[in-house]
């Protein structure tokens, strides 16, 4: 089982290191904390909301537990993966915050497992788990975004 957190946790470390030993400038330098500390904050707070709104609804967070119910509220209502669309912008943030070129291409791959392996298979559990509400919910909400 591929941990998501892990996903986007070793893109980060592997850009941080290819920044730091051959770095390659993303954005002007007066831009880059101009950009990327909002877009961490977003980032941060989608994520909050994200884990809170799964709370409430009594559904666990963590992806190896069994989910117990369809959540189409919060950040639900816009976006079937936000926890992922939030590590996603999170990644985003900190490459703008350390004008790093490197950490936008190892996020490509990180966003492409999670796109065509992790996320399938996920709906697949919960196509099986919820046979009439997913599909519904699938139809009406995006995937990212």
């Amino acid at each position: 089982m591929v941990r998501p957190p892990l996903v986007y946790l070793s893109a980060i470390a592997l850009g941080v290191l290819l920044h730091f030993a051959w770095p390659l400038r993303l954005v002007s330098p007066t831009l880059s904390m101009a950009i990327g500390a909002p877009t961490v904050v977003v980032a941060v707070a989608l994520f909050v909301w994200s884990v809170r709104t799964l709370r409430i609804a009594g559904t666990p967070v963590p992806g190896d537990r069994p989910t117990t119910a369809i959540v189409r509220a919060g950040p639900y209502r816009f976006s079937r993966n936000p926890i992922y669309l939030a590590f996603s912008l999170f990644q985003l943030g900190v490459a703008c915050w350390l004008n790093s070129l490197w950490l936008v291409l190892t996020l490509v791959p990180a966003v492409a497992l999670m796109s065509f392996v992790v996320v399938p298979r996920e709906e697949r559990y919960l196509e099986l788990r919820f046979p009439t509400e997913y599909p519904s919910y699938k139809r009406a909400v995006r995937r990212w975004l």
